[in-house]
C-alpha cells in the first residue's frame, strides 16, 4: 500500500512538473514548428489518391463509410458502454471504458499539437453526414482518430474473447484476427473516401493505436486491480483528472478536441469512483451475464427501458448542478470565471471565449493572471462524471431494488 500512496504522488508531481516544464521551454510551440510543416506536404502530396479513391463515389459507399464511422465514434461508445456494464461485462466494460479515454486524451493531444490540416475541400469531396461528423470536420487532421480508437478498442476486444478457454483454438484466432483487420482497413479506408483524412493522418492513427494497444495490454491488469481494490482511488483520480485538463496542450487554432476530452474525462472519472465503491456489489466476476438462465433477453431490456433514461435525467440533473454550483464556489474562491455557452450572462468582458477556453498551459494552472477560467470545463467534466458514476453505481442499485 505504502508502494502504490508513493506511485500516485509521483504521478501526481510528475504531471505538474511537466506542465510546469512545458509552458516555460514552449515545448508545443517546438515540436509543431518540427512536425507540422512535414506532415503538411504530406496532406498535400496525398491529395491526387483521395480523388482517385473517390473517383468511385457511389450512394451505397456513402453509406456504408458513414454508417462506419458512426459506429466507431465516440458518441456510439458512450452510448454503448453502459449496456455493456449492465450485461455483466463489468471487467471487459471498464477495460473499454478507460482505455477510450487514454485513446482520446493522446489522440487529442497530437492532433493539437501538430495542428496539422485536413485534405482541402474543395477539391476533396468532404461527406458530413452527422452532426458529430460536422463536428469532427473542425479538429485537426493527424491522426485519425476513428482509425486509432477501432485499432485499440477492437484489438482489445479480441485479446478479451480469446482469454476464455472456448476460443482457444487457432481456426479462431486467425478469424478474430483477421476480422478486426478487416474492420481496421474499413475505417481507414473510409476516412480516406470521406474526405476526412489523408493517407498519412490514417496511418499515424493505425500507428499510434498500435503503440497505446500494446502499452495497455501490458499494465491493463495492475490498472483494474488498482480500480477495484486500491487506497486512494477516487481522490487520486480527481486529482488526475484536473491535472489532465491543464496538461492539454494548446492547438494553433482552437479545435473542440479540449471539449471532447473534457467530457470523457469526466466519464472516466465518474466510472473509476462508481465501481470503487460498488465493486463487491454489482461488478465483481461472479455476476449473472446476458445469454445465460439469471440474465435473459427480456430482463437485459428491462434494465435498458430503465437505465437509459435514468443516465439522460443524471446527466440532465448533473449539468443543472454544476452551472449553479461552480460559479458560486469560484467567486467564493476569487476565481475570475467565464462561460463560453453554458451561462449566458457570464459571457461578457474579458478575453473571447476561444482564447479562454485553451489558455495556456500555466494561465489554466494559476487562473488569476489575468485570465478567466472557463466554467463550462468545470460543468462539462461534472455533467459526464455524474452520468457515468450513475451507470455504475445508481442504476445498478435501481435493477438491484427492483430485481433486474
Amino acid at each position: 500500500m505504502e508502494s502504490i500512496a508513493a506511485w500516485q504522488g509521483a504521478t501526481l508531481c510528475g504531471i505538474v512538473a511537466w506542465i510546469v516544464m512545458a509552458s516555460h521551454l514552449n515545448v508545443t510551440r517546438k515540436l509543431r514548428s518540427f512536425f507540422q510543416p512535414w506532415v503538411a506536404r504530406h496532406v498535400i502530396n496525398g491529395t491526387p489518391l483521395l480523388l482517385q479513391i473517390q473517383k468511385y463515389e457511389h450512394r451505397f459507399l456513402d453509406a456504408l463509410f458513414s454508417g462506419l464511422s458512426c459506429v466507431v465514434s465516440v458518441p456510439f461508445y458512450t452510448a454503448f458502454l453502459p449496456l455493456l456494464f449492465w450485461s455483466g461485462h463489468g471487467r471487459l466494460a471498464r477495460q473499454m471504458t478507460l482505455l477510450m479515454a487514454f485513446c482520446d486524451y493522446l489522440g487529442n493531444c497530437v492532433k493539437d499539437v501538430v495542428s496539422a490540416p485536413r485534405p482541402s475541400s474543395p477539391p476533396v469531396r468532404r461527406i458530413t453526414a452527422t452532426k458529430d461528423e460536422e463536428d469532427n470536420a473542425m479538429e485537426y487532421g493527424l491522426p485519425s482518430s476513428h482509425t486509432l480508437n477501432t485499432v485499440c478498442l477492437s484489438g482489445y476486444l479480441l485479446h478479451y474473447l480469446l482469454s476464455y478457454p472456448q476460443y482457444e483454438d487457432a481456426s479462431i484466432k486467425c478469424f478474430g484476427l483477421a476480422l478486426v483487420c478487416l474492420v481496421v482497413g474499413l475505417i481507414g479506408l473510409g476516412r480516406i473516401y470521406l474526405g476526412m483524412h489523408s493517407l498519412v493522418d490514417v496511418i499515424a492513427g493505425l500507428t499510434i493505436g498500435l503503440m497505446i494497444l500494446a502499452f495497455w495490454l501490458t499494465v491493463h491488469e495492475y490498472v483494474d486491480f488498482f480500480i477495484v481494490s486500491g487506497p486512494n482511488v477516487t481522490s487520486f483520480s480527481a486529482a488526475l483528472g484536473l491535472l489532465l485538463l491543464f496538461a492539454y496542450p494548446t492547438p494553433e487554432l482552437p479545435t473542440p478536441s479540449f471539449e471532447y476530452h473534457a467530457a470523457f474525462n469526466g466519464v472516466a472519472f465518474g466510472i473509476v469512483a462508481g465501481i470503487q465503491q460498488t465493486y463487491h456489489q454489482f461488478h465483481h466476476e461472479g455476476v449473472p451475464r446476458i445469454f445465460t438462465s439469471q440474465l435473459t433477453i427480456p430482463t437485459f431490456v428491462g434494465r435498458m427501458l430503465l437505465g437509459i433514461p435514468t443516465i439522460l435525467i443524471v446527466k440532465f440533473c448533473s449539468k443543472a448542478l454544476a452551472k449553479r454550483i461552480l460559479p458560486v464556489v469560484s467567486n467564493t474562491l476569487g476565481i475570475p470565471i467565464k462561460s463560453t455557452s453554458y451561462i449566458p450572462n457570464l459571457n461578457g468582458n474579458g478575453k473571447k471565449s476561444d482564447e479562454i477556453k485553451q489558455s495556456g498551459y500555466i494561465q489554466k494552472l494559476f487562473f488569476f493572471n489575468g485570465t478567466a477560467f472557463d466554467v463550462d470545463t468545470g460543468i462539462r467534466f461534472l455533467q459526464y462524471a455524474g452520468l457515468a458514476w450513475s451507470v455504475v453505481d445508481l442504476v445498478p442499485s435501481l435493477f438491484s431494488h427492483v430485481s433486474l
